[in-house]
């Protein structure tokens, strides 16, 4: 008797142990937290964070990025996408070695970008075709949702302030998944985001389009490799789809884009491939009209930089300093100023 009242206490046990690791499951992971005897208010939050490490968080393993794609700066924090470490790290100065850095996520398979509208996070999970999810909470940014099924290889996520909307791009498919969030939270404070819509340009499915501009006249999308054209539509009036503007065909050596950004007079535009994907093309130029691109006089700016020939990714503004990444070579985040037109007061940051 005694042996089977044994048993069976063991086995109680056992099923407390699992329903106990089941609950825990249910619980969003905290990426970083704060101090104890701080409030609730989004000052107090973002002083937590930057306070001594917690056991939450996970310091960032490398001392070098590889394949940095993009760099952001959310509520005084500095996001990097560090692409092939498959991770995205955060820090509150451009200054500390990046192993003093921590890791966001390392949830991700060549993440390329990362979106928020000041409360939500959201990250492109490229090779695993979803989005990640984060929303800030009281002891910091917690991973809240995974939204599966995004295309093919979603590449560039941004946020629309005035329409309150993350845009999110499938690079293979031609197709913009524009996600919005729930009114109303979870009984946790745990708000959902979910895709309103998706709208499609047939004439980019199956070109490799790596990112998109918006700008006041339109939506602007780059050349891909396979295209040859830079492509500027607006959304239709019944919201459904993308009217196609305009096209401006651009040469083979600068094919393959990665972003057009506007800046005082000039489009800047990165370049990873010409048209046969071949990365010794790979630049960086500017020009004061699209059309211009056709025949090829445009400005190369390479030169202007003074850095190795590597490979630039986009180009970011935080605070009215310009950044970009940069692949295939040690200099792999580099800030300027443009003033009337000049480039000027570059650094290598990383």
């Amino acid at each position: 008797m005694n042996k089977k009242r044994c048993i069976t206490s063991i086995f109680l046990v056992i099923i407390m142990f699992f329903s106990a690791c089941v609950e825990e499951k249910e619980v969003p992971t905290i990426i970083w937290q704060q101090n104890e005897n701080s409030n609730s208010s989004i000052d107090s939050v973002y002083e937590g964070m930057l306070s001594e490490p917690t056991a939450y968080r996970q310091k960032n393993n490398y001392d070098m990025l590889n394949v940095a794609t993009y760099i952001t700066k959310v509520n005084d924090i500095y996001f990097i996408v560090d692409c092939y470490h498959d991770q995205i790290i955060y820090n509150k100065n451009l200054t500390d070695p990046l192993n003093q850095w921590n890791v966001l996520t390392n949830e991700v398979h060549y993440a390329h970008t990362i979106a928020s509208d000041g409360f939500m996070l959201l990250v492109d999970d490229t090779e695993n075709n979803r989005l990640l999810v984060f929303q800030r909470m009281d002891n910091g940014y917690a991973h809240t949702q995974t939204l599966e099924n995004i295309g093919m290889r979603p590449h560039y996520v941004q946020y629309d302030a005035q329409n309150q909307v993350f845009m999110a791009w499938s690079s293979i498919t031609g197709e913009m998944y524009l996600v919005k969030k729930a009114e109303n939270p979870d009984e946790r404070g745990i708000y959902s985001l979910y895709v309103d819509k998706i709208l499609k340009i047939d004439e980019l499915y199956g070109v490799y389009v790596r990112s998109f501009t918006v700008m006041e006249d339109g939506i602007y999308f780059v050349s891909g490799h396979n295209n040859q054209m830079i492509l500027k539509a607006i959304i239709n009036d019944s919201g459904d789809g993308f009217e196609v503007l305009a096209k401006y065909p651009v040469t083979d050596q600068i094919a393959g884009m990665v972003q057009l950004i506007k800046i005082d007079d000039y489009y800047y535009i990165t370049v990873s491939t010409d048209n046969q994907e071949n990365q010794d093309y790979a630049t960086i130029l500017r020009t004061d009209r699209l059309e211009k691109l056709a025949d090829g006089t445009y400005e190369e700016l390479y030169d202007q930089f003074n850095i190795s020939r590597g490979t630039p990714y986009y180009i970011t503004e935080i605070e009215g300093r310009y950044y970009m990444t940069h692949h295939r070579t040690n200099e792999n985040v580099i800030a300027f100023d443009i003033t009337d037109n000049q480039i000027e007061h570059i650094e290598v940051l990383y």
